[in-house]
């Protein structure tokens, strides 16, 4: 399927990040696949990762989610699963404008909670710097915040390997199914240290956005039969910005959280920041 695109109004040193829960398929999946592609094709962003996507090891078992998005937009894309279920894995994808030289994906720490989580790494050669590029989904009960400090904790160190200081920094992104003032998502901040050991991320709409920043709202509705409060939960993160500026967040806005054709592309809205990707001047 083609598709247009209209030209890029983004500074060239701009790296276009999106992130987006796509609700794997509830809900009238084919109307809310025209929303999100709608969004996509307008904004073009650079990298994309998209949470809660379902993959079919065989074609002939349904349908690929990350491709049906990817699809007419030159996207090259990776997949990770945490869990399979006849045949159908569900886990994390990349899109990428630039080709992805490898990929990897991580289950995480679960404590025998009946859900599985993974990590995706990919590794983006991007015509300024290979850049490492990480998708994650937390689990997401309420009550489960010591799940998610793990989970966070082994994140950390994934990225610390897989992504030395020295090159661009690295980009992590998902739902996190925690807000700002958690210790899973202040410990990524560098607000507190979790097990002796502490990092730092920039929150890339906590640097460059307006205003709460809800992801995760009671107006969707398709959030709204939970009944849960309104909530930011999904986020850009980049370690840095280094000592030359690049990574440094200089937009970032909640995005999708209005309906396309009277159709929410989901359950969550998507975060889109746009980083420095080159020195600054």
């Amino acid at each position: 399927m083609g598709v247009m695109r209209r030209a890029s109004v983004w500074p060239a040193m701009a790296l276009r990040v999106l992130t987006l829960n796509i609700w794997n398929r509830n809900g009238p999946w084919e109307e809310r696949l025209g929303a999100i592609r709608s969004w996509i094709g307008e904004h073009q962003p650079d990298l994309v990762g998209l949470q809660e996507v379902l993959h079919p090891r065989d074609p002939q078992l349904g349908i690929d989610q990350a491709r049906q998005i990817a699809d007419g937009f030159g996207y090259h894309v990776a997949f990770g699963s945490a869990w399979e279920l006849g045949g159908i894995e569900f886990g994390n994808a990349v899109l990428s404008r630039w080709p992805i030289r490898r990929s990897e994906h991580f289950i995480l720490p679960n404590e025998n909670a009946d859900e599985s989580r993974c990590l995706v790494f990919a590794e983006i050669a991007a015509p300024f710097a290979d850049v490492p590029f990480f998708v994650t989904h937390l689990n997401w009960r309420f009550d489960e915040g010591h799940i998610r400090e793990k989970q966070v904790r082994a994140i950390a160190e994934h990225v610390a390997r897989l992504a030395p200081r020295d090159g661009f920094p690295p980009i992590l992104v998902g739902d996190f199914n925690a807000e700002p003032d958690a210790d899973e998502v202040r410990f990524l901040r560098g607000r507190c240290s979790l097990g002796g050991t502490s990092v730092h991320f920039a929150d890339a709409f906590g640097w460059a956005g307006e205003g709460p920043g809800v992801t995760f709202a009671r107006r969707n509705v398709f959030a709204a039969p939970l009944r849960e409060p309104d909530r930011r939960i999904d986020y850009i993160f980049v370690r840095g910005p280094d000592q030359h500026g690049r990574g440094e967040p200089l937009s970032a806005s909640v995005v999708m959280d209005e309906p396309i054709q009277g159709v929410f592309a989901s359950d969550h809205f998507g975060v889109f920041a746009t980083l420095r990707s080159e020195p600054e001047p």
